[in-house]
């Protein structure tokens, strides 16, 4: 409505009165300039209606900035972002993409004569891992250079000579969004042997499985209704395969615990720790643990998952090399006491002075059901 409004003014012929300039101080506006100054202007790029309140909060959260940012709505899916610092407006900058619900926020810098009407976005910045490189052609120049055909280079990530891990190359790009992502492309050097070098995006937002553009899905795909309506069954060309996935670090896991790689009985704290930090088992929750000291790379790997409420008393079995057996937490939830009953092979009872989670051998617990 408001759209039709402003095209017919256009197309109207203006009184004397109206084509007359009104001129604005600079001097009435300081305070308006310099906020302005320290802003971003930005915009979902989705084609579904969004909660605004939850994405405005979801941003404060994701970037903890609190009260040293100001989010002001100047249009429809149209907000600006006034900064109190210029470190935390370029932080945030090169920080993205920043989404909502899957969705990516563009952003541009403001700059004076910016409107709601002529603010265009036309681009969103991605980190892009490129596979598949020949090993001489590993380097931030390649990287530079194929990353300038995808769009338009915004920064290169430089590895040090000595990292032991080269695996693939990762470059910032700007990528325009009125084209499809590209999957991969050739590359080739003085001698003209080509190679084709798969891209990976990091972060990669909501994106159409069939003709892969950014900001809509299948359902929202003119050009999809129209090859289905033809053609029935489509096959899709892109998919959730261009995203990046976390890579795997190798190196074995960091332990806290009472026993080594090599099942030693050196004693320690009774508790189960993975590479990322410590599962303290309370009486209240119990966690599910596996390990297992003979893996394929002769280090102890543990799988941590979900934690679940765990009723008052709860058993759990423990196979070790030729026995079974069985361990009830017992514990005192009153006074935190702990008492283990163990049933060795024969069926006897034994009082087990070894806290329940602590183990000394070489044995495959699993905990919980």
């Amino acid at each position: 409505m408001a759209d039709d409004v402003i095209n017919s003014l256009e197309n109207m012929k203006l009184t004397t009165d109206e084509e007359e300039v009104i001129e604005i101080a600079d001097e009435g506006r300081k305070d308006e300039i310099e906020s302005c100054t320290l802003s971003l202007i930005g915009k979902f790029l989705t084609c579904k209606s969004f909660n605004k309140r939850a994405a405005i909060s979801t941003l404060k959260k994701a970037w903890g900035l609190e009260d040293r940012v100001q989010f002001v709505e100047v249009g429809s899916n149209l907000f600006q972002f006034k900064f109190k610092e210029e470190f935390d407006m370029e932080r945030i900058c090169r920080s993205g993409p920043w989404t909502f619900d899957n969705q990516a926020l563009m952003l541009i810098r403001w700059k004076k004569g910016l409107t709601a009407r002529n603010v265009k976005f036309d681009s969103v910045a991605l980190w892009v891992q490129i596979w598949g490189a020949p090993f001489d052609m590993i380097s931030p120049n390649v990287a530079t250079a194929v990353g300038s055909k995808i769009g338009t280079v915004e920064d290169v990530e430089k590895k040090q000579k000595h990292e032991a891990r080269n695996i693939f190359m990762r470059v910032r790009v700007s990528i325009p969004i009125s084209k499809p992502i590209r999957r991969g492309g050739f590359i080739a050097g003085s001698d003209g042997v080509r190679s084709w070098v798969n891209f990976k995006y990091e972060r990669l937002p909501f994106f159409c499985h069939y003709c892969g553009i950014l900001g809509h899905d299948t359902k929202h795909c003119a050009s999809y209704y129209a090859a289905s309506k033809n053609e029935g069954e489509v096959v899709c060309p892109y998919g959730d395969w261009l995203k990046a996935g976390g890579v795997r670090s190798t190196s074995p896991v960091k332990r806290s615990s009472s026993y080594s790689a090599s099942g030693s009985k050196n004693r320690g704290p009774d508790k189960v720790c993975d590479n990322t930090g410590e599962v303290m088992q309370s009486p209240a929750a119990q966690g599910k643990v596996t390990a297992n000291p003979k893996g394929d790379d002769g280090y102890v790997k543990e799988t941590i998952a979900s934690m679940e409420t765990a009723p008052k008393s709860k058993g759990f079995n423990a196979v070790q090399e030729g026995r079974d057996m069985s361990v009830t937490d017992t514990r005192d939830m009153n006074h935190g006491k702990l008492n283990s009953e163990i049933l060795n092979s024969n069926g006897e009872e034994k009082e087990a002075d070894t806290p329940v989670g602590h183990v000394t051998e070489n044995v495959q617990v699993g905990l919980g059901t």
